[in-house]
């Protein structure tokens, strides 16, 4: 992710009020005493000023590493919930942020419902995937490729994934 929006946030301030509470003074000309100004920078600003300025960079689409949604785990049917759960737990197991769509909803809904939601991996599974113990996966950026991937290779994935950025 580039961070040349990152100028945006940074701030030089001149304080006059910090000064005051912590009774700075110093000795000025003809020995008088006087107050100084204290000027401050921040890099970054206000935390809530980078956010604004992130979330605004990137359309709410978060990098992976930094997503509060990384995966979904959608089931195709009700019979496959308990398969939609291990995988989920083995993904969260490895630290990643997973949920899982249970509900009664349609199929269709579920994932378009992920997808709006910008999760950054939607896995389904079905029949197919619970009986060669893998996952049909659709990226956010790419979602009219889906693969399926073993779940191991899918981890080892998610790791490439995360060490891009570290």
């Amino acid at each position: 992710m580039c961070c040349c929006f990152l100028f945006r946030c940074a701030t030089i301030q001149l304080d006059f009020q910090l000064p005051i509470r912590f009774e700075l003074e110093y000795k000025g000309s003809k020995d008088a005493m006087e107050r100084p100004v204290m000027i401050h920078r921040a890099i970054l600003g206000s935390v809530e000023r980078f956010m604004s300025v992130l979330i605004e960079h990137t359309g709410g689409k978060w990098p992976f590493w930094l997503s509060p949604r990384q995966i979904a785990v959608v089931p195709v049917a009700d019979n496959y919930f308990a398969y939609a759960r291990q995988v989920r737990d083995k993904l969260h197991a490895e630290g990643y942020y997973v949920d899982l769509d249970d509900s009664s909803k349609q199929f269709p809904k579920k994932v378009r419902e992920a997808a709006m939601a910008q999760y950054n991996y939607i896995l389904i599974v079905g029949e197919k995937e619970q009986e060669a113990g893998t996952v049909n996966v659709r990226l956010r950026h790419d979602p009219e490729h889906p693969y399926e991937k073993k779940m191991d290779d899918l981890l080892v994935e998610l790791k490439d994934v995360v060490a891009k950025f570290q």
